[in-house]
Order: structure tokens, then C-alpha cells, then sequence
């Protein structure tokens, strides 16, 4: 008795749990209940997982649990119940990466507690197949589009046309999902909602169907359900654009645009909400985005719709056959084994066929087996892809040869970068090269040659400007030591002769930084002093320099010599007429001192 308690109180607390966890989340601000009744759907959704379990996962697990053979109003247990979800979700950990995996025993607890709430409030312990087949099919992943093409083929006879008695009792099953979150008063069942979705009696069939429940708007009774699976789209969609009420840079989600006033913009958080500022009215009409399109995309689109490169309204769902087709015999049919694409996607595939995609399922509804619709459309499918082979081949041609290219252009790229990277080692194997690397050795010697001989040059040409030298300072000592011995020597004559004759290069240019130290070895000191400023000159300006020095003393020597011959004369000139006043005055003077008779 103690255990039973102990069990029964721990079902209950699994049983509160995840509507403990929803009403956390505070969805009941949101002042619209299609969004709000949509919110919490996809809240248990995603905690139950069911949101990782395609539509035909779905239908295979119905298929393998035998659900598929019992009729629509068969009641099933609790126990049997847990067991199909254990099948679905430890299927599902199957087909995620291991680092993907969901806590199954979790999932099953909870999604257990909620189908149960939902669909056995006075405890009964048993549900139809109908009504888990329905909650299931709306509840898991998956495009609407298949999942209401499943629930047409439940709800409709052999011929393919609906039952409307079928149909409002998927009614009745599916509305249970917003009273279940408490939004029963705006979605409740009532007996008109049939009506309401088909208002006049005619033949629905099949594209029927999916027009009036993919409408924009969709019947009010099951607005809630393509708003789902909009959510499901746009929770990681990004919008650059800041919002006018709550000044936020950047949306997720939604993004509501108001059509009365420019450039205001909502994000989904806001406008769920009911916040409005400025001048906007929460009475304006409201335009939902469920993506970000930059002003050039706009611009682009808008002027191919006026150019009519693009249609203007596209058809909310292709259009389907509306003939129901004819039951396969099975007898030597192999069984259907699930292959998974994705995370989320997985075909059926039988032995020796090849694997067809989603879109080729069941379209025609049956009382028998959905297997038989499924190897129906598949044998289908393979008749219709029998006159697309010519097409499928080409295709394969063209891509094979792409593929050929881009190798091509990469092997190229490849030969292109190694080649504008030469290595020693070319270098060493290309004689061009070699030749050209021995050519400019041979040259370097040349030219070091030819430096040593013009070093050389330099030198003895310094040496000879250093006797020059000498025999300028050996004149000047004579000059000065002949106007010192005579007493009538004209001073500016002394002081041109004493006049120092210094030779010094003026070069500005620069000598190679390679040349010996020793090239002036022997020379003077007064040369070395020309010649050594510190200052890195240039061997052709020297030379012209110190050729220039030469002539220039040469020339300043010949006029010393002339300067010093026309001296010596004018002084014998002077000494001869001294001489001559002198012998004038002897005779005078004897002239005096003789006695007149």
C-alpha cells in the first residue's frame, strides 16, 4: 500500500511538471490567444521532444505497433500507450549523433502525462486510436503539408473524398490540444466548427482540403496550427532592424510592420504584448515577417514582379491527383525499413526499389493498411521517373564534367604557385641560371680589378702632388730668405711670396667603401690632410680635383718665378743708377776742390 502511494503521488508530480514548467514561461501576457494557444503548443512540443520525430517517423511507428490494422475507435491502455512512445523515442535516439541524444525516459514521462490530461481527464485509462493518431500527427515535426495530407487520408473513404463525420471527430480530438493549455474558451469545439471550415455541401477532395486548411487566413478553430509551425521557422531568424518601442538593435523572430505608420516596426516580443508609441495605435494593421529581405533584394524582387519575371502568387501547395488509386497486392511485397536522412527526415526504402523522397507518399485514402498506399505511391513514383531517365543522365553527364573542371583549374592553380616559387634547388638544375650566376662573378672580379689599378693610380698620383708641394714650400723659403737679405724688398712683394700654398680636395663624392687603407702609403702628411676628411669621396672627382690642384699651382709657381726675375732686375736697375749718382757726385766734387788760377 505504501508503494502505490508512493507511486501514485509520484505520477501526479509528473503530471503537474510540465504544466509547472509552461506557465513559468509566462505566455499568458501575450493579450492574442492564436498566439498564445500557438506558444504553448510548441513549448510542449520542444519539451517533449516530439519536435525531433518527423510525420513519417511517425507513420512507420504507427505501422510497426500495428495501430495501422485496428480500426479508429479501438481503445488502447496506458501501458500499450507508454509502449508505443518508448518505440518512437528510442527509434529517435537511433537516428541522432551521439551527442545529440535526448533523455528518453524523460520524454516519455512527460509527453505520457500530457496525452493522458489531454485526452483521459476522468481517468478512464484508455484513449482511442483515433484520438493519439491525430494528437501525434499534429504534435511532431514535420512540414504541415505532409502532416495534413496523413490526416486526409484518415478522415476521407476509398474514393478519396472527406467524410465530414470523420472530420469533425479529428475536430473534437485536435481541439482537445488548446484546452489542454488552458486556451479552451477561444478554441473550444463546438457543434457549427465543421460548418465553419466547409460551409457549403459539396465533394472535398484532396486539394480541396489543403486550400481551405492552408489558406491565408486558415479556419479559425485551426488558426493556432500553421501559426506553429511559422514559430518553429523563425526562431533563429535574424532581422537588422531596431524596434520602435523597445529601441532593441536587432529582432528574432517575428517582425510586425505597421501599415498606417512609416517605418514603424514591432518585434514579436512587443507586439505580443500590446506595446505601441508615438502616434501608433494597436488598432493599425499589422504586417507579420517571417524573414529580413535588404532594400536592394527588395527593389530586385519588385521590379522582376513588375517585369513579370516572376509569378505573382504562388499556389500555397502543389496540386495532387484527385483520382484515388487502386490497392497493391502485397503478397510478395518485402517489409519497409526506415532510412534516415537527417536529424529530422527519414524515407521508407524496400528491398530492390530505388529510395524515393518524402514527397512520394500516400495520396489516395484507404480503410486498409498505410502500407499498401505507401508501396502504391512508390510503384508510382518509379513508373514516373521511368520517362526522366534521358534527363537524370544528362544531368549526371554535366556534373560529372563540372567535377572534371574545377580538378582541372585547381591542378592548374596548383602548377601556377609552384612555378612563381622557384627553390635553390631549380635553380641549381636550370643552367641559364648558372650561367648568368658565373657571368655576374666574372664581372665583380672585373670590377675589383680595375679598382686596385685605380687605387694604385690615386696613390702615385698623390705622391707626385706631395713633390710638387715641396718644391712650392723649398721656392718660398728661398723667396723669404732673399727678401730678408735686401733691405729694399717691398713688403707686399714678401708676403706674396710667403703666401702658404695648401692643396685640399673639394670633392664632395664618395669612394668605395672597400678600398685599402695603405692606397696612400708614402704620401705626405699635407696630401693625407687634403685627402682624409672623414668623408667618403669619389676616385673620379678626386682626380679631377687633384688635376685641377696641379695646373692651378703650376700656374702660381710661373708667376712666382716671373714675379721673382722682374724683382732681381729693378733692383740691378736701382743699384746701377745708385751707382751712376754716386760717380756724378765724385766728379762734382772734385770739380769744387780745384783752385782757380
Amino acid at each position: 500500500m505504501i508503494e502505490e502511494g508512493s507511486k501514485s503521488s509520484k505520477s501526479m508530480v509528473e503530471k503537474r511538471q510540465l504544466f509547472m514548467e509552461m506557465r513559468a514561461q509566462n505566455f499568458d501576457v501575450i493579450r492574442l490567444s492564436t498566439y498564445r494557444t500557438a506558444c504553448k503548443l510548441r513549448f510542449v512540443q520542444k519539451r517533449c521532444n516530439l519536435h525531433l520525430v518527423d510525420v513519417w517517423n511517425m507513420i512507420e511507428a504507427f505501422r510497426d505497433n500495428g495501430l495501422s490494422t485496428l480500426d479508429h475507435n479501438a481503445e488502447i491502455n496506458v501501458s500499450r500507450l507508454e509502449t508505443i512512445l518508448s518505440s518512437i523515442f528510442y527509434q529517435l535516439n537511433k537516428r541522432l549523433p551521439t551527442t545529440h541524444q535526448i533523455n528518453v525516459e524523460q520524454s516519455i514521462g512527460l509527453l505520457l502525462n500530457f496525452i493522458v490530461a489531454t485526452y483521459d481527464s476522468e481517468g478512464h485509462g484508455k484513449l482511442t486510436v483515433f484520438a493519439m493518431k491525430a494528437m501525434l500527427a499534429t504534435m511532431c515535426g514535420g512540414k504541415i503539408l505532409d502532416k495534413l495530407r496523413y490526416i486526409f487520408s484518415q478522415i476521407s473513404d476509398s474514393n478519396g473524398v472527406m467524410v465530414y463525420a470523420k472530420f469533425d471527430q479529428f475536430l473534437r480530438e485536435v481541439l482537445k490540444l488548446p484546452t489542454a493549455v488552458f486556451e479552451g474558451p477561444s478554441f473550444g469545439y463546438t457543434e457549427h466548427s465543421v460548418r465553419t471550415c466547409f460551409p457549403q455541401q459539396k465533394k472535398i477532395l484532396l486539394n480541396t482540403f489543403l486550400d481551405v486548411l492552408m489558406a491565408d487566413p486558415p479556419p479559425q478553430y485551426l488558426v493556432w496550427l500553421p501559426l506553429m509551425h511559422r514559430l518553429a521557422n523563425v526562431e533563429n531568424v535574424f532581422h537588422p532592424v531596431e524596434c520602435s518601442y523597445c529601441r532593441s538593435e536587432s529582432m528574432m523572430g517575428f517582425r510586425y510592420r505597421c501599415q498606417q505608420c512609416h517605418g514603424y516596426q514591432l518585434c514579436q516580443s512587443c507586439f505580443w504584448r500590446g506595446h505601441a508609441s508615438g502616434p501608433h495605435s494597436n488598432q493599425h494593421q499589422m504586417k507579420e515577417h517571417s524573414s529580413w529581405k535588404s532594400p536592394a533584394k527588395k527593389l530586385s524582387h519588385a521590379i522582376s514582379k513588375s517585369l513579370g519575371c516572376m509569378p505573382i502568387g504562388e499556389p500555397p501547395h502543389p496540386v495532387f491527383p484527385e483520382a484515388a488509386e487502386r490497392p497493391q497486392d502485397l503478397a510478395h511485397t518485402t517489409q519497409l525499413r526506415p532510412v534516415a536522412n537527417n536529424m529530422n527526415d527519414t524515407v521508407f526504402i524496400s528491398s530492390g526499389t530505388p529510395t524515393p523522397s518524402k514527397s512520394s507518399t500516400l495520396e489516395s485514402p484507404s480503410r486498409l493498411d498505410e502500407e499498401h498506399r505507401l508501396i502504391a505511391r512508390y510503384a508510382a513514383r518509379l513508373a514516373a521517373e521511368a520517362s526522366n531517365s534521358t534527363q537524370r543522365q544528362l544531368i549526371a553527364e554535366l556534373e560529372n564534367k563540372n567535377r572534371e573542371i574545377l580538378q582541372e583549374i585547381q591542378r592548374l592553380r596548383l602548377e601556377h604557385e609552384q612555378a612563381s616559387q622557384p627553390t635553390p634547388e631549380k635553380a641549381q638544375q636550370n643552367p641559364t641560371l648558372l650561367a648568368e650566376l658565373r657571368l655576374l662573378r666574372h664581372r665583380k672580379d672585373e670590377l675589383e680589378r680595375r679598382m686596385s689599378a685605380l687605387q694604385e693610380s690615386r696613390r702615385e698620383l698623390m705622391v707626385q702632388l706631395e713633390g710638387l708641394m715641396r718644391l712650392l714650400k723649398d721656392e718660398e723659403q728661398k723667396q723669404a730668405s732673399q727678401t730678408g737679405s735686401s733691405p729694399h724688398s717691398s713688403p707686399s712683394h714678401s708676403a706674396s711670396c710667403t703666401m702658404p700654398m695648401p692643396i685640399r680636395s673639394t670633392s664632395a663624392g664618395s669612394t668605395p667603401t672597400h678600398t685599402p687603407q695603405d692606397c696612400l702609403a708614402g704620401v705626405g702628411d699635407d696630401v693625407l690632410d687634403a685627402f682624409s676628411q672623414g668623408v667618403p669621396r669619389n676616385l673620379r672627382n678626386d682626380l679631377l680635383v687633384a688635376a685641377d690642384s696641379i695646373t692651378n699651382t703650376m700656374s702660381s709657381l710661373v708667376k712666382e718665378l716671373h714675379s721673382v726675375d722682374d724683382g732681381l732686375e729693378d733692383e740691378e736697375e736701382n743699384m746701377r743708377n745708385g751707382r751712376e749718382k754716386v760717380s756724378s757726385l765724385k766728379h762734382s766734387g772734385k770739380r769744387q776742390s780745384t783752385p782757380s788760377f
